[in-house]
């Protein structure tokens, strides 16, 4: 059973991530589907997804369990900031059975209110291959902004794609906030 709640967006809870949560995260990263969209290129038990609970917290990043109804659909976090720069990278992966219902936005959305409410960031960046435009979507719908490629540098499925870096800063967060 998921952990308690630590955000409430308008879909989704994020609660914290417990032991009993491997079995679903193992299951869900190494679903092809959502494998091709992230840098995991291997298999991960669910001896490993203990481990990774363990030390979750333990650099300063926050990394929480998406629920629908109690459920989870999927996991969000941004990484440990880095303390110089007050910028952080926020990651999050779905069940494809979650996906289109905006789950991954509610998610991300409610992330970087608390990076950037809490925890005082300055930025939050992600990366995204190319080849997952609804992923890119999701982080538009949030704010963040196209800065740049990283011309061919992924090797997904068998032949290196771009990589889109997306940024959104503290001000512009505000902004969007206030117009909400």
């Amino acid at each position: 059973m998921p952990g308690p709640v630590f955000r409430r967006g308008e879909t989704v809870e994020l609660r914290t991530v417990e032991e009993e949560d491997a079995g679903f995260l193992a299951e869900l990263v190494n679903d092809p589907r959502v494998r091709a969209g992230t840098a995991m290129a291997t298999p991960v038990s669910e001896a490993d997804e203990r481990e990774w609970i363990d030390a979750v917290g333990d650099d300063g990043g926050v990394h929480l369990l998406a629920c629908v109804d109690g459920d989870p659909v999927g996991i969000a976090g941004v990484n440990a900031p880095n303390g110089t720069w007050g910028v952080a990278e926020l990651g999050y992966q779905f069940a494809p059975d979650a996906w289109g219902n905006g789950y991954a936005t509610d998610a991300a959305r409610e992330l970087c209110a608390h990076a950037f409410a809490e925890r005082r960031l300055h930025k939050v960046s992600a990366k995204v291959y190319e080849t997952n435009p609804a992923s890119a979507r999701v982080l538009e719908k949030v704010g963040f902004v196209e800065e740049g490629r990283h011309r061919r540098e992924a090797f997904v499925d068998g032949e290196h794609v771009d990589v889109r870096r997306f940024g959104l800063l503290a001000d512009e967060w505000r902004s969007e906030a206030d117009s909400r």
